[in-house]
């Protein structure tokens, strides 16, 4: 997959992907949506290796089955 990077996005709706945060944390899910600005939304999310390892000083929110993760914590989302 190549092209601009809000394509790939755009092209990976609906379809499982990884988030890699700058403090090192990974989020696993499937990507519901996201923005500009690479705020990304995820349903059915796991995190390694802990949720509160995750959440340390990073915005990250969690609610019911949906993760949202703030763009400017975000270093690379896999495919």
């Amino acid at each position: 997959m190549s092209g601009r990077p809000l394509d790939v996005l755009e092209a990976s709706l609906d379809e499982p992907v990884t988030v890699s945060l700058k403090d090192g944390t990974a989020f696993f899910g499937v990507l519901a949506g996201y923005d500009q600005h690479m705020n990304v939304v995820l349903e059915d999310a796991a995190d390694a290796p802990t949720l509160d390892d995750a959440l340390g000083d990073l915005d990250v929110e969690s609610v019911e089955d949906t993760t949202i993760i703030r763009g400017d914590n975000v270093v690379a989302i896999k495919a």
